[in-house]
């Protein structure tokens, strides 16, 4: 290669550490360690290096302490928060892995990396005749590019050379300065211009040509701009200077010694092997981790601008590093660090295919043509397009199909914007893509699919044959992550800068429907979303698929699961819409006892939904401890310090009472009847698998597992869950599981021989707790075991135990010694259980269910304390949560075998709500209870308790 042709890629280093951290949800090495940052930070380099192969490279790091540009403006920055401790925890770590990587690093001390990254650049091109890359989130860096310096946007895939920084600011290069000095900087705490943003600063420069010629003619500039101007005169030439990269700082080294170091193994290995990197390290040990080089894109001139993906990234804001080598060379005063680093893999990352070969489906050949694709795929991702996220009502707008990485199809069906061309009859395409979409045999994969086929059945297709979900794929691996397709993408494949809905439909008020999106736009949109999802799948599943645990969790329980809430969420349940009027209006009127009886004692009235009212009411008149303050400084009026100040005073009691009553009116009695289906007459919640980290699921739209059932008011609602005539609700619930699972995990003799006996576990602790024959254990004694019982399976503390008994701790503090002397095995398995989470950094439920604890290490003594909490309950919670769904699966797979009449219509924490016709009754009742307790067998039998009524209360 001549000299004309070498490269010199620069990395603003600093500028990866915070997107990384921010952008990568946390993880954790084996050891407890935040990892976020150094995933994050090597994947980019390995994407950079892959992208754009270079003859010269270095990380540019911004130095520890003060700069020039503090002497000239000492608020310099001022406004930026510390760094956070999980980040700062993986400075070190990540320094000596880009510098085993074979990457130069380079920091010299009392200069920016904006300024060295400027004077390289500069002396690349000027001395040298380099080309340059650039890779940097910080739009301030768009001054440097020239024909010979793009500038890479490690963010969002975007490569600017002069033509896009135009195109794109509406200035070019050399007019960046001036453009940013307008506008300011708030991440550096730069002032600019008030109300001066950039289609103003852009349309400023073009008019009077530069910054000095828009001061000198702002008394041209009308309006509040131009009187901000004038006042802004004295500070711009100042804000431009802090604004201005320096491209003549005197750099200790030569850029010559820029080079890539060989690859430092052992040490790799080693960190590799300490972060949890467990493919990074066996591509490293396999001596697979060489990238494919490949021919470098370039123009037709020979120069570096071309097309190729850039480096995904996670940055906010720049943060000082340490210079990362004590006793380096110095010269004119400056400390100076230059470190061997590299790039290469990063774990657990498989390249993303850029290729985007996507078809838009305008004519039945083809149609024809990607539907024998997909006849011979040996899997294919679909996706829909529709006018609505409630999927019960959503109508398609389009269908995409992918077979291959980089190849997908897009069929738009009812585009119904101005202008809109003709589209293939909704009818006929669907009549043609039945076949495939019913057929179980042809394997189909997609991105929370349920939604996906909910539409298709909205329109009379059975999907069948979705052997696999990007979603739960992600869920069973990493349950503590983000697991939306844009998250996945990034994660996974190191891709960045996807389309978003928001891209195509606009944000706001001013979002248009999907079906008024033009039609190209949106097949680039809905396209690449079905690409995406089957390159996350080839990236994602053999993750799960080589894990035995994962692996059963994710195809024996989370994908046949998905099938049977689809079929509950379509069967719905009955509500009796009268009862909840009539309730509705007893609510109201107990809001207007309880109001009245407020106002009384408060010696007066007051607005009640008012904080700063009631604030007033508490501490002002009634002088009542401040507990906590909101984050505006005013004293808090929560349910928490309510809770607390009960005792106190009996309007606090009357308040809560009040907004519990509130709740239950707004959230059910007024709401659930205004949610009923125009067609169905049913309410139709949606279960979300993918939310809980326990495995559990959740309900929305809504949420019918979240109805108070301690109080009478919150009982009665349930009473308007109704069965329809010549049927009955059957409620099947698992009895005292949690604490069954505590026997089984723990192996306690005691604790499982009460279990196995059919004895009252509650009044068995009792007993053993308070030294007292079983058959003495008083009504009060009972109630204390039972919240001991409880409340050690969520890992309390003898200070919260004394809370939720209302007593004084030593004396909490005695019930625990002695709960603990009686059950050992209880003590060991906690303490066992800490150790595991410990070491593993998370802890699993009896089927394998994987429990992430993100701050199990965390250096926070509560965050640490509260992730051992999680860790004693998580396997208990989980495999619950296992359990249930095991059950709704033997359930629902039972029904249709036999083909029953009988709907499951909910499930509730751990109970099955079914409506059965009552012929079918003698049959469904004691076949649920057989088959919910023979799905698996623990130490200790499980028990189910089923009632029968005509709605759900009296059947519960």
């Amino acid at each position: 290669m001549n000299q004309t042709k070498k490269r010199l890629l620069l990395v603003d280093a600093s500028s990866y550490l915070y997107r990384a951290f921010h952008a990568i949800r946390e993880l954790r090495s084996p050891a407890g360690e935040p990892t976020n940052a150094i995933y994050g930070v090597v994947n980019m380099l390995r994407k950079l290096k892959q992208d754009f192969p270079s003859d010269y490279i270095a990380a540019v790091f911004d130095p520890k302490g003060k700069t020039f540009r503090d002497d000239i403006y000492p608020e310099y920055k001022a406004t930026r928060q510390s760094m956070p401790e999980d980040l700062a925890m993986q400075i070190e770590p990540l320094l000596a892995t880009i510098a085993a990587l074979g990457w130069p690093i380079v920091v010299v001390d009392g200069v920016e990396a904006d300024d060295v990254i400027g004077t390289l650049v500069r002396h690349a091109e000027a001395t040298h005749g380099w080309d340059s890359v650039i890779s940097t989130g910080d739009k301030d860096l768009t001054q440097l590019v020239t024909d010979k310096v793009l500038w890479v946007n490690t963010m969002s895939n975007e490569k600017l050379g002069p033509i896009g920084v135009k195109e794109k600011f509406g200035v070019p290069p050399e007019k960046i300065i001036d453009y940013l000095a307008l506008m300011g900087d708030a991440v550096d705490n730069v002032p600019g211009v008030d109300k001066v943003g950039p289609k103003t600063a852009a349309k400023l420069i073009e008019q009077f040509g530069s910054l000095e010629e828009v001061i000198a003619h702002a008394g041209e500039v009308k309006g509040v701009v131009g009187e901000n101007l004038k006042k802004a005169a004295d500070w711009l030439p100042t804000g431009r200077r802090l604004l201005t990269v320096k491209t003549d700082v005197e750099l200790p080294f030569e850029m010559e010694s820029l080079t890539e170091r060989p690859v430092d193994v052992a040490t790799l290995t080693a960190l590799y092997e300490r972060f949890g990197f467990r493919t990074l390290r066996d591509a490293l040990v396999n001596k697979e981790d060489d990238l494919e080089k490949g021919d470098t894109p370039t123009r037709s001139d020979g120069s570096l601008f071309s097309s190729g993906s850039g480096a995904p990234a996670a940055r906010a804001s720049d943060s000082p590093v340490a210079p990362a080598q004590a006793g380096a060379p110095s010269k004119g005063g400056r400390n100076f660090a230059i470190l061997n680093a590299g790039v290469d893999q990063v774990a657990d990352v498989t390249p993303f295919v850029a290729t985007r070969n996507y078809e838009l489906v305008m004519d039945m050949e083809a149609l024809d043509r990607w539907i024998a694709k997909l006849d011979a795929a040996a899997i294919a991702c679909f996706d829909t397009e529709t006018t609505s996220l409630d999927p019960m009502v959503a109508e398609l707008v389009g269908l995409s199909f992918a077979v291959i990485p980089g190849e997908a199809a897009y069929i738009p069906l009812t585009h119904r914007y101005a202008g809109a061309p003709e589209q293939l009859p909704l009818d006929a395409v669907l009549a043609k893509l039945r076949p495939w979409l019913e057929d179980a045999s042809k394997p189909k994969v997609g991105q929370n699919a349920k939604y996906d086929r909910h539409v298709l059945a909205n329109y009379g297709i059975a999907v069948r044959g979705v052997i696999h979900d990007t979603l739960l794929q992600s869920y069973v691996f990493q349950s503590h992550q983000r697991h939306d397709m844009d998250a996945l993408a990034t994660r996974f494949l190191g891709a960045s800068g996807l389309l978003l809905y928001t891209d195509v439909a606009g944000k706001g008020a001013g979002q248009i429907p999907f079906d008024q999106v033009e039609i190209q736009r949106a097949a680039d949109y809905s396209a690449e979303d079905a690409d995406v999802t089957l390159q996350i799948h080839g990236a994602l599943w053999p993750r799960v698929e080589r894990d035995a645990k994962l692996r059963r969790i994710y195809a024996d329980i989370e994908i046949p699961v998905a099938s049977v809430l689809l079929v509950m969420e379509r069967n719905g349940v009955l509500i009796d819409g009268a009862l909840l009027a009539r309730q509705g209006q007893e609510l109201g009127q107990k809001m207007l006892d309880l109001e009245k009886k407020a106002h009384e004692l408060a010696g007066g009235p007051f607005n009640m939904g008012s904080p700063k009212q009631l604030g007033e009411v508490l501490f002002d008149r009634l002088k009542l401890k401040v507990v906590k303050k909101t984050p505006s400084g005013a004293p808090s009026t929560d349910e928490e310090v309510l809770e607390k100040l009960a005792e106190d005073h009996p309007i606090c009691r009357t308040l809560l009472e009040h907004r519990g009553v509130a709740k239950l009116k707004s959230t059910y009695t007024d709401k659930l009847p205004r949610m009923v289906h125009g067609k169905t007459g049913r309410v139709h919640t949606n279960y979300a698998q993918a939310v809980a980290v326990t495995g559990r699921l959740s309900s929305t739209d809504p949420n019918l597992q979240n109805i108070p059932v301690r109080t009478a008011e919150g009982r009665r609602i349930r009473e308007a869950f109704v069965a329809p005539p010549g049927s009955k609700i059957v409620s099947a619930d698992y009895s005292q599981i949690e604490l069954r699972i505590m026997a089984h995990l723990s192996g306690d003799k005691s604790l499982l021989e009460a279990f196995q006996r059919g004895e009252d576990v509650h009044r068995h602790t009792a007993s053993e707790v308070f030294d007292t024959p079983a058959a003495e254990v008083t009504s009060e004694q009972r109630r204390y075991a039972k919240v001991i019982n409880f409340g050690l399976i969520y890992g309390m503390s003898a200070f919260g135990l004394a809370g939720n008994l209302g007593i004084e701790r030593t004396a909490a503090a005695s019930y625990m010694d002695k709960y603990f002397a009686r059950y050992p095995g209880v003590a060991q398995y906690m303490e066992r259980t800490r150790m595991e989470a410990r070491e593993q950094g998370y802890v699993e439920t009896v089927f394998g269910r994987r429990l992430w604890l993100p701050d199990i290490g965390s250096s926070n003594m509560q965050r640490r304390q509260g992730a051992e909490r999680q860790a004693i309950n998580a396997p208990m919670q989980g495999t619950a949560a296992d359990l249930i769904k095991m059950a709704m699966i033997a359930v629902q797979g039972w029904i249709e075998r036999e083909g029953l009449a009988t709907k499951l219509v909910m499930q509730v924490h751990d109970e099955l709500v079914l409506e059965v016709p009552a012929d079918e009754l003698e049959r469904v009742k004691p076949g649920v209870e057989r088959l919910m307790t023979g799905v698996a067998t623990l130490d200790v039998p499980l028990v189910v308790d089923a009632g029968v009524g005509d709605n759900w209360e009296e059947a519960h």
